[in-house]
């Protein structure tokens, strides 16, 4: 049974900053990388007619040269097993931000723990719009909660497929001689629009 990660996650969550006069393209210095900027800060959920469901976590980890196995036109809703959840990094995504709040938040999955090695996991990712957007409904998606929420659970997200293309050459499908592999694919569900975490056995407990 799923459970909708919702408001009980809200009790005691941090202020949220005022919103940042970042724009969609980020701070980006080529059209490449402002293109890339512009899927990730995407604003709108995919729609039920924009999800491909033949799009599971086996299809993204799959051997073989990926580049070209998916498209970022498409939604995507897949379950997996939660191996870490962290704050990503300084990127032109997000106007070079430091702060936790105005930064993503990474989340590795694997198929299941068996098989949760780093180049056996995918990248998923929550940006600040969506925390922000979902703070409204009385959710909290900060890096701190999810982590709390989602370490070593099994889930199911919704969101946009996006290749990073920054870092396929670090992933195992499109690695690149000498670069240190920590992940299956540059694929990612990014930005994230929906979180469920899946109960094991019974009903189980709303969060």
């Amino acid at each position: 049974m799923a459970l909708l990660l919702g408001s009980a996650l809200a009790s005691a969550r941090p202020a949220l900053p005022a919103l940042a006069a970042c724009p969609p393209q980020g701070t980006a210095p080529t059209p490449r990388s402002r293109a890339l900027n512009l899927l990730k800060n995407r604003a709108v959920a995919p729609t039920a007619t924009q999800i491909d469901r033949t799009i599971t976590l086996g299809a993204m980890v799959a051997p073989g040269s990926d580049g070209s196995r998916f498209s970022s036109r498409q939604g995507a809703t897949i379950d997996g097993y939660v191996d870490a959840v962290y704050v990503g990094g300084v990127e032109s995504a997000n106007c070079d931000a430091v702060s936790p709040a105005d930064r993503d938040t990474h989340i590795e999955i694997s198929l299941d723990p068996q098989h949760a090695r780093p180049d056996q996991r995918v990248i998923i990712e929550v940006t600040p719009r969506w925390r922000r957007m979902v703070a409204n409904q009385g959710k909290d998606w900060s890096t701190a909660a999810l982590a709390a929420a989602l370490t070593r659970h099994r889930i199911r997200v919704t969101g946009w497929m996006m290749f990073d293309y920054d870092h396929a050459p670090e992933s195992l499908n499109t690695k690149k001689h000498g670069k240190r592999i920590w992940r299956a694919t540059a694929w990612e569900v990014h930005p994230v629009t929906e979180i469920q975490v899946l109960a094991t056995h019974g009903p189980g407990a709303a969060l």
